[in-house]
């Protein structure tokens, strides 16, 4: 039979994720990686998720292996609206959704917010994972334009001032690819351009717990309530999370925090795509967070760690790369970024590094347009010091090659 000919017209948007194939690539024990967004398996609280695990199937065990509500464990969606609230502005349970992992969470709200062809406004690099979820709707996606300091509003003023958009897409902290964060300045803008163009925006937001260095700055879910003088998540944004990066990815435990009808609209999607979140594993991340001294001690350790990584890799860097390369300098999440010359393309400098065992992923997978070949991204977390320092050291020999 010739599936291709009968498969839906929408799949030919569909593509395998460059990172996840570059990934394979770096199956050989003896490549180091940086291509993953992956945190350090040595630093997962193995000990505590096997005390709660024993915990769970002892006092709950056929609880937890029958089916659940579609919205998920009560106690943990209170659990998720309590640590987002501050001050005077406070999450309730029903403003959450438990998923399987954030990705779900994106591609459910692209399923109930958006129909073919219409326009997206998305920063530019972007996360690859939501172009990979949201391209099969055949959409017109808008570039805005970053720096140093992140999005640049001002242009997605003009370019909403140009042209009605159906939802804005944004990592504004600790960003995927570029580890850039909003600055606070931009991010009061920005609830004001959400605001007066009525824009729905996702809020995508894995990382923030993972800060090393600057002041915090408050999500744009929160500056949207403020500037609106509520102090609830009743306005245009949907903010989403996961215990992946601070806990384990394993778990699969992710939410969506947003106005009532939206958590109503995608609990319709959940009961559609997987009737609930895995009960077994909410009760374990549960059973572990709530423990907020644990939790807070755990994430702590984290970010000792990571700040070390991340320092270590800038100073491997800043000694080996050539001085016609340039690259970002996180204040926290997993990543930074680097560009070449304009002449060098990534795809082939990655070639060459792989024959030195060193791998990374190529910047263009994560551009709207034909731009960012000269680009790649750098993931910190996931390799030891000593890996960190000897595969700097052989990206530095390879770019000085080519530049």
């Amino acid at each position: 039979m010739n599936w291709d000919s009968l498969f839906a017209a929408r799949t030919k948007h569909m593509k395998r994720s460059t990172v996840r194939e570059i990934l394979k690539l770096t199956a050989r024990p003896e490549v180091i990686s940086f291509a993953g967004g992956l945190p350090a398996p040595e630093l997962f609280p193995m000990e505590r998720i096997q005390q709660a695990t024993d915990t769970v199937l002892s006092e709950r065990g056929r609880e937890v292996m029958q089916y659940s509500t579609s919205e998920g464990m009560p106690e943990l969606r209170g659990l998720i609206a309590k640590r987002l609230s501050s001050g005077k502005f406070q999450v309730n349970a029903d403003n959450i959704l438990i998923t399987s992992g954030s990705q779900q969470a994106l591609d459910m709200i692209a399923r109930v917010l958006l129909d073919e062809h219409d326009q997206v406004a998305v920063e530019n690099p972007t996360y690859v994972g939501m172009l990979t979820s949201w391209k099969p709707f055949d959409l017109q996606f808008s570039a805005v334009p970053t720096d140093a300091n992140g999005m640049c509003v001002d242009d997605l003023e003009i370019l909403l001032n140009n042209a009605p958009h159906k939802v804005m897409y944004s990592v504004p902290t600790f960003q995927n690819p570029q580890g850039t964060t909003l600055s606070r300045e931009r991010r009061q803008k920005l609830a004001e351009i959400l605001v007066n163009h009525n824009l729905p925006f996702v809020e995508d937001d894995p990382y923030s717990a993972l800060r090393y260095s600057g002041d915090s700055v408050p999500s744009i879910l929160q500056f949207e309530a403020d500037l609106r003088g509520s102090t609830t998540p009743e306005g245009c944004v949907m903010y989403c999370g996961t215990f992946s990066k601070t806990l384990t990815p394993g778990l699969r435990i992710g939410w969506v925090a947003a106005a009532f009808p939206v958590i109503d609209k995608l609990v319709q999607v959940k009961q559609a795509t997987d009737l609930h979140t895995s009960t077994l594993t909410q009760f374990i991340t549960y059973e572990v967070a709530r423990d907020e001294a644990f939790l807070d001690g755990h994430i702590a350790m984290l970010r000792d760690v990571y700040r070390q990584r991340r320092d270590l890799m800038l100073q491997t860097i800043e000694e080996h790369f050539p001085h016609e390369v340039t690259w970002t300098r996180p204040e926290g999440g997993l990543f930074l970024m680097v560009t070449m010359p304009p002449h060098l393309d990534a795809t082939e400098i990655l070639k060459q590094a792989l024959a030195q065992d060193v791998a990374f992923v190529p910047g263009d997978g994560f551009y709207i347009g034909d731009t960012g070949r000269n680009t790649f991204r750098l993931n910190y977390s996931n390799a030891r010091p000593e890996m960190i320092v000897e595969g700097i050291r052989r990206l530095g020999v390879v770019l000085k090659a080519n530049v």
